[in-house]
């Protein structure tokens, strides 16, 4: 199925995937073997060893990348080998400029893990092009982009960085796991690469940890595809089909957390207590026309600060909450709430988490599918 012959609904069920020849199944088989006959050496059907190659993996991978509308895709044991994997394409000395405001595991693995072998992180604000071009210098290789962007709901223009990444020969990549493929096709707007924690949206079902990347590019593909090989990063069989599973409902789970996350943050912007709501949806949020110019919805996730600032208060919020789960993670279809100050952000310091807007009484809402009628109850009764 070529990626631009089909809707995106009728690709999350059919590319890539085709009966099983051996027995005619319509669901892709979970390969659960490490290794492969070969009739003679170096003489097989393609695969050799499930680190390099695996049957439900690679249908999963061309499922994926369809959906991105990319050639070629990669799926990783986890979001963070996937990012893991793009920071071994540089080499000592070089220079990535990111989001300010970025997912705290991913902020871990830049400033903790890979500046001790040589590689220098820019954190700056990317709401507007014209203020990053300055930090570019002879050294810069990557642009890193987060939109929207964790916690904050900030929205970057992905064109505008494309192009910008163009003009410097810069590789150019976004994380688009908060809006998915559904909403969002940062490869269309010209990225490099495009990265999802698939644990996220597109497994859908809170039951799978992954990562994957899509890119059109062969040689990159090869480059990432040797460093996943060689280090080892790669997801399981098991975990493919999971993930092959919930893809066949990302289009209708994605139109129920946009039409229940609209709702809620309505609701959130109205209540007495709320200081400020962070959703792109809304007119004056910071990019709005960015946001409707290269999304097709505003997806689920709602972040929103309570008046006074109480740490005390956040706490007390979320541990009244019943239908909403206090837990790590999000895009499933049930709904979560964090507190990232604690939680998903605490890797950074206070001071720069502050700056960021990631403050004490930040609650991050991932809004899942259920009635809205009892996700509004829920939050009216937490704020009682």
């Amino acid at each position: 199925m070529q990626n631009d012959e089909y809707k995106f609904e009728t690709k999350a069920l059919h590319a890539g995937i085709e009966p099983d020849k051996a027995t005619g199944a319509i669901m892709t088989p979970i390969y659960q073997t490490t290794t492969y006959a070969q009739s003679s050496p170096g003489v097989h059907k393609g695969y050799e060893y499930s680190r390099t190659q695996n049957p439900t993996r690679h249908v999963l991978e061309k499922n994926l990348s369809a959906l991105e509308n990319g050639k070629h895709g990669l799926a990783f044991g986890s979001g963070l080998a996937a990012i893991d994997a793009c920071m071994r394409l540089l080499k000592p000395g070089a220079e990535i400029i990111s989001t300010n405001d970025l997912y705290g595991g991913t902020y871990r693995l830049f400033t903790k893990v890979h500046e001790q072998y040589g590689l220098k992180f820019r954190f700056a604000g990317m709401q507007n092009v014209a203020d990053v071009e300055p930090l570019i210098n002879a050294n810069t290789k990557m642009l890193w982009l987060e939109t929207p962007t964790n916690p904050t709901m900030n929205i970057i223009d992905i064109e505008a960085f494309a192009n910008l990444a163009k003009k410097h020969h810069l590789l150019l990549v976004v994380d688009n796991t908060f809006a998915s493929p559904y909403l969002q096709n940062p490869l269309d707007l010209g990225a490099d690469i495009v990265m999802h924690s698939v644990t996220k949206y597109i497994a859908g079902h809170s039951d799978v940890v992954m990562g994957f990347l899509a890119l059109n590019d062969d040689e990159l593909r090869n480059d990432l595809a040797f460093i996943q090989n060689s280090v080892g990063a790669v997801c399981g069989p098991m975990d493919s089909f999971l993930a092959l599973r919930g893809i066949k409902t990302l289009h209708l789970r994605m139109q129920r957390h946009c039409e229940n996350g609209e709702k809620v943050a309505h609701w959130l912007k109205a209540h007495p207590y709320v200081d400020k709501v962070y959703w792109p949806g809304f007119e004056s949020h910071p990019n709005h026309d960015v946001a409707k110019k290269q999304m097709r919805g505003f997806g689920g996730m709602i972040s929103f600060s309570l008046k006074g600032d109480k740490l005390d208060d956040a706490f007390n919020l979320v541990s009244r909450l019943r239908v909403f789960t206090l837990a790590e993670s999000l895009g499933g279809v049930e709904s979560l709430a964090g507190h990232p100050a604690t939680m998903t952000h605490a890797a950074l310091p206070k001071a720069e988490r502050e700056k960021n807007g990631v403050t004490d009484s930040l609650i991050r809402l991932s809004v899942g599918v259920e009635h809205i009628d009892d996700l509004i109850h829920d939050l009216k009764n937490a704020m009682s």
